[in-house]
């Protein structure tokens, strides 16, 4: 038995997610988390909702709400969306806890005084209507480097290089068109470039990663650069210095801390679990593989950012030095990304109204439906498009007519005609009965394989490809004809019924409710397909402070782990069956596709509302500073200049 590690990315507490965002990290690492527990590994897999930075300040203004407030409210959406898409998770948490704070000011120490934390200045963008911190993200402007218009403050999606706001051609604030003003203020930066040396070197180790991952990866040590880890905020993390700590304007920086969280996951799930020092096994043992789990946007954040703050906290940086109270951390493994998904040929934007929201989804749809479609048709290692009508067609076609009916036409026979699963009889078994276990046996070595080196939709065509193989010799073994041949009729539905088995354990990672449902419909008995919960728990070192987390039990037994083909037992009863997935009416494709028309203009009519609001009120401060200036000497107003 080994320890695996699986860090999923960790959902930004503004809003809802959609299923876009699940698409790239929730169910890729489910799917694995879950196949790592199959073979009967240790798994551990931590996230939680991030919740400091000045977008939860923008949006809880926009709400008028505290920004606690705010952060409460999508933490428990966000955790109740993702449990009940399934996912395995044995703590999601949130950065908004006491723990979280403890261990990011350990880490922000030990690198401090290893060297790699230094004190210096820098421009940071303020909005001039409101004088607070304009978030990196949150301005818009030409990139410097390659011409690209949107390119963000902190990066350009388009030749993807790290950009500082100030360096932006034209820079204006997303939330209200403004330009922003840029003044220098103190703050601690985390030096990459003492760390640049090792962290190549480190990337030039992996090995398996996706092509567009490692080379985007490698790409962004062309030129690096000191980043600030700290901003002038009052949301957030204290920043643990003498002089800083008490100072409520001073704050470390949302991207230093986020990552950090699955690490400060990692610790409180220990607390919890009744043994504080249980983390180490998945965090300090060399053989111990973390996998990372994102969307392409947060790679920079996890074969960068992460591991520079690893390496300085271990001392291993160009400036030497020496691990603190956690010990030497372990690099990342893999760093998992996914492409981008589009919803009918449009990017996700909450804000224009082209989002499908997760809770919404799982209203109206069975929720291994969702997870299927995400599966075989997620953004894996290219962009790819949402559209209902792949949706339904996915659905019907493979889940519900392939899948399910092949289930319940098994077990009905079975039922029907014994009761039970009937004996297999050696002497009557034929060279097609044979090929067919053994197909459905050696799946397992396959899609295993496919599903290491995370090629999950490969691995689920190959999972599908058993269930067609399975059709095809029902079809023809025709078992249904079978008369007055009770040996021959019991083999042969022995043999199906055990292929579908395997079937139902190479899914189960992908449709882990359904699975269930199969395991019990062949005779099964107590939990196959182990599903997450949530849980009301109180901040351990925080009285008072209450928070919904998602955990679950998912060991899966002492000898037998189900990544293989486990044997039937005949004589074991099988009830009669009632269907498993259903089908999708075909009017849902209009009525989904008329719901987001709907939305959409909807939302484009708010929105430029909301844009013609923004710029009264820029025209509004304009006039005031105008008005305010003609009446100061020239030298005044030349200063201001």
């Amino acid at each position: 038995m080994s320890h695996i590690l699986v860090n999923v990315a960790w959902p930004y507490a503004n809003g809802p997610r959609h299923v876009g965002h699940v698409a790239g990290f929730g169910v890729p690492s489910d799917v694995y988390a879950r196949f790592e527990r199959m073979k009967g590994n240790d798994v551990l897999m931590v996230s939680g909702t991030d919740e400091h930075g000045t977008p939860i300040l923008v949006e809880a203004e926009k709400e008028g709400v505290g920004a606690q407030e705010l952060a409460n409210r999508y933490n428990r959406v966000i955790a109740k969306d993702l449990c009940d898409l399934g996912l395995s998770y044995d703590l999601f948490t949130r950065t908004t806890t006491v723990n979280h704070e403890h261990v990011v000011q350990e880490m922000f120490r030990q690198c401090l005084a290893n060297g790699y934390i230094y004190k210096g200045k820098q421009k940071v963008a303020i909005s001039p209507s409101t004088g607070r911190t304009l978030p990196d993200r949150y301005i818009e402007g030409t990139c410097p480097i390659c011409g690209f218009d949107g390119a963000r403050g902190d990066q350009c999606d388009n030749c993807g290089n790290e950009l500082d706001p100030d360096e932006l051609i034209n820079p204006v604030s997303k939330i209200n068109g403004e330009t922003p003003r840029f003044e220098e203020t103190e703050h601690f930066f985390l030096d990459l470039p003492a760390l640049a040396d090792a962290n190549l070197a480190w990337l030039h180790t992996r090995e398996g990663w996706r092509t567009n991952v490692i080379n985007f990866s490698l790409g962004l040590f062309k030129e690096v650069k000191p980043r600030a880890i700290t901003r002038d905020i009052d949301w957030g993390i204290p920043v643990p210095v003498d002089g800083w700590i008490d100072n409520p304007n001073k704050r470390l920086y949302v991207w230093f801390d986020a990552v950090i969280g699955y690490l400060s996951a990692s610790i409180e799930w220990a607390r919890r679990s009744g043994d504080p020092e249980a983390w180490r096994a998945w965090w300090n043992d060399p053989e111990t593989p973390a996998y990372y789990f994102m969307g392409k946007d947060n790679i920079t954040f996890h074969s960068q950012i992460w591991p520079s703050e690893l390496l300085a906290y271990d001392g291993q940086g160009s400036k030497g030095g020496e691990p603190g109270a956690f010990g030497t951390l372990n690099l990342p493994e893999q760093v998992v990304a996914s492409e981008f998904m589009t919803m009918e040929g449009k990017k996700f934007s909450s804000s224009r109204g082209i989002v499908i929201y997760v809770k919404d989804l799982l209203a109206r749809y069975p929720v291994d439906a969702v997870r299927y479609y995400i599966s075989v048709a997620g953004p894996e290692s290219s962009d790819s498009d949402f559209t209902w009508s792949e949706f339904v067609r996915h659905n019907n076609e493979e889940l519900a007519a392939s899948w399910g009916n092949l289930v319940n036409r098994v077990a009905n026979l079975i039922n029907r005609d014994f009761g039970v699963i009937p004996e297999l009889d050696e002497d009557s078994m034929t060279s097609e009965d044979r090929a067919l276990l053994e197909e459905s046996a050696d799946a397992f070595d396959v899609i295993g394989g496919l599903l290491e080196r995370h090629h999950q939709k490969n691995a689920l065509a190959e999972a599908m490809r058993i269930v067609g193989a399975i059709n095809k010799y029902i079809s023809a073994e025709e078992p249904w004809k079978i008369k007055g041949d009770d040996r021959r009729l019991g083999t042969v539905l022995h043999v199906a019924a055990q292929a579908v088995s395997d079937a139902n354990h190479l899914l189960a990672p992908f449709l882990p409710h359904s699975a269930q449902k199969v395991w019990e419909a062949l005779g099964g008995s107590g939990v196959f397909s182990p599903l997450p919960h949530i849980e009301e728990v109180e901040d351990l070192d925080k009285p008072g402070f209450h928070y919904p987390i998602i955990t679950g039990v998912y060991k899966l037994g002492e000898t037998v782990h189900p990544w293989v083909s486990e044997p039937l037992v005949a004589g074991t009863p099988v009830p009669k069956p009632s269907p498993i997935f259903q089908k999708i009416p075909v009017e849902a494709v209009d009525e989904e596709l008329a719901r987001f028309d709907a939305m959409l203009s909807e939302r484009t009519h708010a929105e430029q509302e909301r844009l013609a609001e923004a710029q009264r009120r820029t025209r509004a401060a304009t006039h005031s500073a105008i008005a305010g200036s003609a009446s100061e000497p020239a030298s005044g107003a030349d200063s201001q200049q």
